[in-house]
């Protein structure tokens, strides 16, 4: 089964870039820009991602950014995280990136975009990857705040495909955004946020209902509402499901408890990913092997799971096409 998974092509659809800044990159970047980290050794950060909620990792998140100050720093991350995509037959992703952790450093907008969108598209003509960039909003910040980004992100309209809202979920609810995520909507960006890791099923009907999101990332609470789940499955809107990160942020005790399998049985269209993989132990496959030794995840729901990749991704039809007859391919080999 590791092996099948190996061999089959993946979409990822849930990734900060940020969030792949793996510890030796940290200090090597640290050193370079003459930036302090409360750090010794890569073994003492490796150390302190034992997180015991999501806040708890934002603080370290937030304290391993400070070092991205050039634009050659932010394509060294991406090109790192391309790298990993090679490894794990990742053959399009969907990056986030969060502008405000750089612009609120004094790092301009283009500086940032500008490393990952170089990054990208050496990816494309070195390893035939393809890829969006989805710019996140910070929801522990103000929408006024999130406004002023929108504004900023105009200049580079082609390169980013759509909008989402990350960061502190508690106390900070999709309603608090309603007015930009209109706005990005007559601007015509894609609309995704995260909803439902830690707080409740009134975050994901607000995403849904006050800021017209088409695809939830994470989700995963909507398992507490029968109302929700038979609109899920009836809709088929994404849920872009992130089981290591899910285990470290502690929103479930363990892996066995985890309820992605009940979920994909429900009908509901679920995708794997890996969230922020320098962070929580795994990219893309770790994530697929840790779930198919604690779940009863059968053959047909890894191909499920890896084909709602392609379909629930912003790819054109004709291209979401030519990568699903990829995945047949492989399929075939293994029967």
């Amino acid at each position: 089964m590791k092996e099948f998974i190996k061999q089959l092509p993946k979409a990822e659809l849930h990734l900060h870039i940020e969030g792949s800044l793996e510890p030796e990159l940290m200090f090597e970047l640290a050193k370079k820009n003459s930036i302090e980290i409360p750090y010794k050794t890569v073994e003492e950060v490796k150390e302190a991602y034992n997180f015991t909620n999501l806040q708890s990792f934002l603080d370290i998140y937030y304290a391993g950014a400070k070092v991205l100050i050039t634009k050659e720093d932010f394509y060294a991350l991406t090109w790192d995280y391309i790298l990993k995509c090679k490894e794990n037959n990742i053959i399009h992703t969907e990056i986030f990136f969060d502008p405000q952790t750089h612009t609120q450093r004094g790092i301009s907008f283009k500086t940032v975009i500008s490393g990952i969108k170089e990054a990208l598209a050496d990816a494309k003509k070195e390893f035939g990857i393809s890829s969006k960039i989805i710019m996140c909003f910070l929801r522990h910040l103000s929408e006024k705040e999130a406004f002023e980004t929108l504004e900023q992100s105009l200049d580079f309209k082609e390169d980013i495909i759509g909008v989402g809202l990350d960061s502190s979920e508690l106390g900070n609810p999709p309603k608090k955004f309603e007015k930009v995520f209109n706005k990005a909507k007559e601007y015509g960006y894609k609309l995704v946020a995260h909803a439902g890791e830690e707080a409740d099923v009134s975050y994901i009907n607000e995403a849904l209902n006050l800021l017209h999101i088409e695809r939830i990332d994470h989700g995963v609470q909507a398992i507490h509402s029968e109302t929700l789940m038979q609109r899920l499955k009836e809709e088929q809107i994404p849920l872009t499901v992130c089981p290591n990160s899910n285990i470290e942020l502690k929103v479930f005790d363990s892996y066995k408890e985890h309820n992605i399998k009940k979920l994909l049985d429900y009908g509901l269209n679920i995708t794997v990913n890996s969230d922020d993989p320098a962070y929580f132990k795994g990219y893309l496959n770790q994530n697929f092997f840790n779930l198919i030794e604690n779940l009863p995840l059968e053959k047909k729901d890894i191909i499920t799971l890896v084909k709602n990749s392609f379909k629930a991704s912003f790819l054109s039809e004709e291209l979401k096409n030519e990568y699903l007859k990829r995945v047949d391919k492989v399929v075939k080999e293994y029967e």
